[in-house]
């Protein structure tokens, strides 16, 4: 079985401090993987460096057994998904409509969302217990629904491999269960040899200090 995300001699640093030095690292279709550490540590940077954002000082990625940097923009939004750690609105748009940018990977230059992207996009904010909002503007939001949206987005991508930065951050208890659940769930389709992709996740989350 080849990787999804795998990584040789990875060297990334913050202003010239090492956050990991010659990380050899290999994700699988089906596995989960978590990033720990305290404040400060690099997490972030790190899966940011991972998620094709920023260059590393040495080593190299490969996204699906190609170098991560021979790929287009549009071709790596295809394999991986990232969540950010924070969720910011500069303008309004309705819930759908933010649900719908996941859908731009797999769209031309002007296309416009279809049908189908429009029922992928409803069904991902229906499994996020979000889908009586989508006509709300999400700036009117609060921090846990805003959350949600960010998910299902991620979700409408329909990328091989999830990157998590702290996806349960503003959730309350049931909903972080729900994502829990969901996450269980795709891993078991993958396993039992009813979905034809796996959905690796990289989830980074706060080490309790």
């Amino acid at each position: 079985m080849s990787a999804l995300l795998a990584t040789r001699g990875l060297t990334v640093s913050i202003a010239g401090i090492p956050v990991c030095r010659d990380l050899d690292l290999t994700i699988l279709p089906g596995e989960r993987w978590a990033i720990l550490g305290c404040n400060g540590a690099g997490k972030t940077t790190l899966l940011h460096t991972l998620a094709g954002l920023r260059e590393p000082v040495a080593g190299t990625i490969e996204l699906d057994g190609r170098r991560l940097d021979a790929r287009s923009p549009r071709d790596v939004a295809r394999i991986r998904g990232l969540l950010p750690q924070d969720d910011s609105d500069a303008f309004g748009a309705t819930v759908l409509e933010t649900a719908l940018i996941g859908r731009h990977p797999h769209l031309s230059r002007w296309q416009w969302e279809g049908d189908n992207d429009l029922r992928i996009a409803r069904a991902a904010l229906a499994a996020l217990d979000i889908a009586h909002a989508e006509s709300r503007d999400v700036r009117t939001l609060s921090g846990g629904e805003r959350r949600r949206v960010a998910l299902a987005t991620l979700f409408a991508q329909e990328p091989r491999l999830f990157l998590l930065d702290e996806p349960s951050t503003h959730l309350d208890l049931a909903h972080q269960l729900a994502l829990l659940d969901r996450q269980r769930r795709g891993d078991r389709r993958y396993r039992d040899g009813a979905a034809d992709r796996g959905t690796p996740v990289a989830h980074l989350r706060r080490a309790a200090e």
